[in-house]
């Protein structure tokens, strides 16, 4: 067989002949056809998709995209936003230090260069929240520069492409200068994107669908029948399980008590609910005294290192209990549980639940009729 090594500028052309046909429509990409018409990319739209894709999927993000451009359609927009308006936006996308550093980002973008991104990818690696891939990224697909954008798709095309057996995350500089080799200097933003469109609709984790694939022929793994068990994966340690405990105080006329957490660690700057340390044994540490009722059922939330497991407290808040540095008086109608973290609404959702249901049984019960 050919050795891959031999004219990678083949490889590189026929990929982009593929995704000429069958690029993904995404709302922040200009197409091969309209980039050929010479549309270029808005570089705040890659940089905001790039940083919400980061351990997050493309169907997870649409949504989130559509309601960041629509209310901060400019990088300078971003920059002026309030921090807590941006971080309810971004609740639910999870990774909360990623939304901090999209605010310090886009002020220093606004403030340090006029609002334009710089082009390079040293220049990239400057600005806050910006690490190596995603510096490629912009530099690549905004600015058409060649520089080798290296995702999880571009890894697993690369692995099974050139049947890679050593696992990752250790194969990773291997594997990047493998697709260095591929990176063409004409359309290397293309390039780019059909590679990571190639492993994310045909060369996928499971099932890749080879008989369909434009790299089917010099396709190492596929001519030795691996491309299924690659890439290989150091095995991960197993998750420890942390508790903790959670006060949920509404007062009668609405209004709840909600926190804000600080910057530094998980779901820093983000508004919750009061809680305990998460640990193996958290010791209880209610926002103040009150007649706290276990509400029942639990709370369960898996973070990248660690499992968590909540117990949900309840009970009415006083109608003059002032707020304080770090709690919050959240009148009824300026709360959305949409602005919660996924692990706090889903002690929202406990406690709705709940709700509903003593309300059932109440009117039941109260039902004329009705055996007691």
């Amino acid at each position: 067989m050919r050795d891959l090594k031999d004219d990678p500028l083949e490889l590189s052309d026929q990929i982009l002949t593929w995704y000429d046909n069958h690029a993904r429509a995404l709302p922040w990409r200009i197409s091969p056809k309209d980039r050929a018409l010479g549309i270029q990319p808005d570089p705040y739209r890659i940089w905001l998709s790039e940083v919400m894709l980061q351990q997050t999927t493309v169907a997870a993000v649409k949504d989130y995209f559509h309601r960041f451009t629509q209310r901060w359609p400019t990088v300078q927009k971003l920059a002026a936003a309030e921090d807590g308006d941006v971080m309810g936006e971004w609740a639910g996308l999870g990774y909360y230090a990623r939304a901090r550093n999209l605010l310090k980002c886009a002020r220093v973008v606004t403030d340090e260069y006029a609002g334009v991104f710089p082009t390079t990818h040293d220049s990239l690696l400057k600005l806050p929240g910006i690490g190596p891939y995603t510096a490629a990224a912009i530099s690549s697909i905004a600015y058409d520069l060649p520089e080798t954008v290296l995702d999880g798709n571009v890894e697993r095309v690369m692995a099974r492409l050139y049947n890679i057996d050593a696992p990752l995350p250790g194969s990773k500089p291997q594997l990047k200068i493998l697709a260095a080799a591929l990176t063409p200097n004409r359309r290397p933003g293309d390039y780019a994107q059909a590679v990571m469109d190639l492993g994310a609709t045909i060369c996928s984790p499971k099932s890749p669908a080879c008989g369909i694939c434009p790299w089917r022929d010099p396709c190492l793994a596929r001519t030795a029948g691996t491309a299924q068990s690659l890439p290989q994966k150091t095995p991960k340690k197993p998750k420890p399980t942390r508790r903790g405990h959670v006060y949920l105080a509404r007062a009668s006329n609405g209004d709840w008590l909600l926190e804000r957490r600080p910057d530094k660690g998980l779901l820093g700057g983000m508004l919750g609910w009061p809680g305990s340390e998460w640990s193996e044994d958290p010791a209880p540490n209610p926002p103040f005294a009150s007649d706290w009722r276990d509400l029942g059922g639990e709370v369960r939330h898996t973070f990248t290192h660690f499992h968590l497991i909540l117990q949900v407290l309840v009970t009415e808040l006083p109608t003059q209990y002032p707020p304080t540095e770090r709690h919050l008086r959240v009148a009824a109608d300026d709360f959305r549980p949409s602005d919660l973290p996924t692990v706090m609404r889903k002690a929202f959702d406990l406690w709705h639940s709940s709700s509903i249901q003593r309300r059932i049984s109440r009117s039941h019960t109260d039902t004329p009729g009705v055996a007691r």
